[in-house]
């Protein structure tokens, strides 16, 4: 099945909002064992006419995201109904649903909400609860040469729960009982980089049949995905396994954070922060994941060094002979936080984000953390990651939070 996607807004191509949707449909379509074929990002207005007359020829699915809103320049709707050939109609029931999200919202009647209402005759309506804009599913004509068309909201809170519930389940029947999606398997890979990586496992990897090997590299971790025959994914799962035991986070798509509060969960216990340059970071990770209230109850950002001081009972005179970026400091952060707090594993960090603020001594880049755990050593070290300040947050963040994993799972910090 040939699919390719045409996201629509002005705003993509000029950089103020960054287009997620080909990151989500290429997971979400290879359970299907489809691949996007070409990935089209065009300005609002007019420009989508040219873009589906040269597509609809070589396409038996388009994906086409955005211009379903109120405004003139959405005019996706009204372009796919002409190329078809299909009037549009009042669909009251769309437009009760719309009054209704602005009743219960307290918000004033706008009449240009209810051009979206407007259905080409013959689509399927697909319900958004997450918004004003449905969707539409318009099936293929083979008179006309249309392939089948699937026009979704643009924002992601609205499209993504969507095409789950309402896209997806279609594409299966499309594609029919018989298929029979790709055997795939993910490795998350921390602090091991994509090139190592490769020097490792592909000399290894190389002699096994109906294998593909593709790598995902962020900050400080890299995605393995093995892609082929089932036999082969369980050989060369052996083999990562055995080269880098104690790297591997998890064999799927979950995030660290999602790691680490089950683990915490399956082991009854709690963790707290204690953070300088992270400035709340770490903690706002870990609370991203539903059902980590259970496993966290406290996080201190202290940037200031009174605020180590006042909130974790660092010692003035430590902070004036050591400094604030430290290791003598991030220790003692980490055993005040597990004082204070009462959990059961501490982790604290201080460092220099930049662009400023470094010296000979502690150039810009330069990470203190410490991990402490109620009954047990604490484990410190100094590091340096001259990133950008962002980055550099990021980076911390990934590092502290598999030190932890790394603790919880009996694997030894070095």
């Amino acid at each position: 099945m040939r699919l390719e996607v045409v996201n629509t807004g002005t705003e993509l191509l000029l950089g103020k909002v960054v287009n997620t949707h080909a990151a989500y449909f290429g997971q979400e379509l290879f359970k299907l064992g489809l691949r996007v074929q070409r990935q089209t990002t065009i300005p609002d207005g007019d420009e989508i006419r040219t873009v589906l007359a040269e597509a609809f020829p070589r396409c038996d699915v388009i994906l086409i995201t955005g211009g379903l809103g109120p405004t003139s320049d959405d005019i996706t709707r009204e372009v796919v109904a002409e190329m078809l050939g299909r009037p549009l109609h009042l669909d009251e029931g769309i437009l009760a649903t719309i009054h209704e999200m602005f009743r219960v919202r307290k918000l004033k009647q706008n009449l240009l909400n209810d051009r979206q209402a407007m259905v080409p005759e013959g689509a399927v309506v697909l319900e958004n609860p997450n918004g004003t804009a449905p969707g539409l599913y318009l099936p293929a004509d083979a008179v006309l040469g249309s392939p089948h068309l699937f026009l979704l909201p643009g924002p992601p809170r609205e499209l993504k729960p969507m095409f789950a519930d309402l896209v997806f389940p279609v594409l299966s029947r499309l594609l029919g009982e018989g298929n029979e999606p790709p055997a795939w398997r993910n490795f998350r890979i921390y602090g091991v980089g994509e090139s190592s990586l490769a020097t490792k496992l592909e000399p290894l990897l190389a002699t096994l049949p109906d294998l593909e090997i593709g790598y995902c590299a962020r900050l400080g971790e890299v995605d393995l995905r093995l892609i082929g025959a089932s036999l082969s994914i369980e050989e060369a799962s052996l083999i990562v396994r055995r080269e880098f035991p104690k790297d591997i986070v998890v064999e799927s798509e979950s995030s660290i954070e999602e790691v680490i509060v089950r683990l915490l969960a399956e082991r009854g216990e709690t963790v707290a922060t204690a953070e300088s340059c992270t400035g709340g970071l770490i903690a706002s990770t870990i609370t991203d994941v539903p059902g980590s209230s259970a496993v966290f109850h406290r996080g201190y950002v202290t940037y200031a060094n009174e605020a180590k001081t006042a909130l974790l009972g660092v010692p003035v005179e430590m902070l004036a002979a050591h400094g604030a970026v430290s290791d003598e400091v991030v220790r003692a952060m980490a055993e005040g936080c597990l004082d204070r707090s009462g959990a059961n594993h501490a982790i604290a960090v201080s460092g220099i984000a930049g662009p400023s603020g470094g010296s000979a001594e502690k150039p810009v880049g330069t990470l203190h953390v410490a991990v402490a755990t109620k009954g047990g050593v604490i484990f410190s070290k100094r590091y340096l990651y001259p990133f950008d300040r962002i980055s550099f947050k990021q980076r911390v963040t990934r590092l502290v939070l598999d030190l932890l994993r790394r603790r919880l799972r009996g694997i030894d910090l070095d």
